[in-house]
């Protein structure tokens, strides 16, 4: 009984960490209900550092195929516009380019900080296994030394715009920790987001699948 515990409690912890995502939104919000009007074509805005212009390209591709899925025609702005077309310029001389492109909305991604910690991972002992000698029992053991990790952590904010009329309708704030690649945390981010919005109703399923 005391065996099928344990196996039982390692099981669920490793669910657990396979399940929990490297991101988080920390808090949203959003307009009243009843500003809402339905939406068709929505652009995806990455406000990013050109030097981190891998990381705009995932976040831009991974929310314009999740918009796809739900039935919404949408398009990232770097392929369209280039990656230096809002260089120097804020949400909302940005939102005054993009009125003239024909979409009803838009969705922005701002990198607001990206830090990087450095910290130590102390060293342990390790029991290998069991061996006899003339004194008994004795165990084997296998000293593993620490060793420096470098943690990254970013810190989100998206945006979701009524281009007609220039109203901020979404804002949500997320945190990500030390993602295994800029893919995942793209992927992440990306389902995250989406969700939030469809839970806050300004979003709909509108015809194709969605998947993970």
């Amino acid at each position: 009984m005391i065996i099928f515990s344990r196996y039982f409690f390692f099981g669920a912890a490793l669910l657990c960490i396979m399940g929990c995502g490297s991101s988080k939104i920390s808090s949203s919000w959003a307009a009243p209900a009843t500003t809402y009007t339905r939406f068709e074509n929505i652009l995806v805005v990455g406000i990013i550092n050109d030097k981190d212009r891998r990381l705009r390209e995932q976040m831009e591709l991974e929310l314009e195929t999740g918009l796809v899925k739900l039935g919404y025609t949408a398009c990232a702005s770097l392929p369209m516009y280039g990656p230096k077309a809002f260089e120097g310029l804020d949400e909302k001389s940005i939102i005054q380019v993009m009125k003239n492109t024909g979409a009803d909305a838009m969705l922005s991604i701002v990198l607001l900080d990206k830090q990087k910690e450095r910290r130590y991972v102390p060293g342990k002992t390790i029991n290998t296994g069991e061996f006899w000698n003339y004194l008994g029992k004795r165990y084997s053991t296998i000293y593993e030394p620490g060793y420096y990790v470098t943690d990254t952590r970013y810190f989100w904010e998206s945006n979701f715009y009524d281009l007609r009329t220039g109203t901020l309708l979404y804002s949500s704030q997320t945190k990500s920790f030390s993602p295994e690649s800029t893919g995942q945390l793209a992927h992440e981010y990306g389902r995250l987001v989406l969700r939030d919005l469809q839970k806050k109703h300004l979003l709909h399923y509108t015809g194709a699948a969605a998947s993970e």
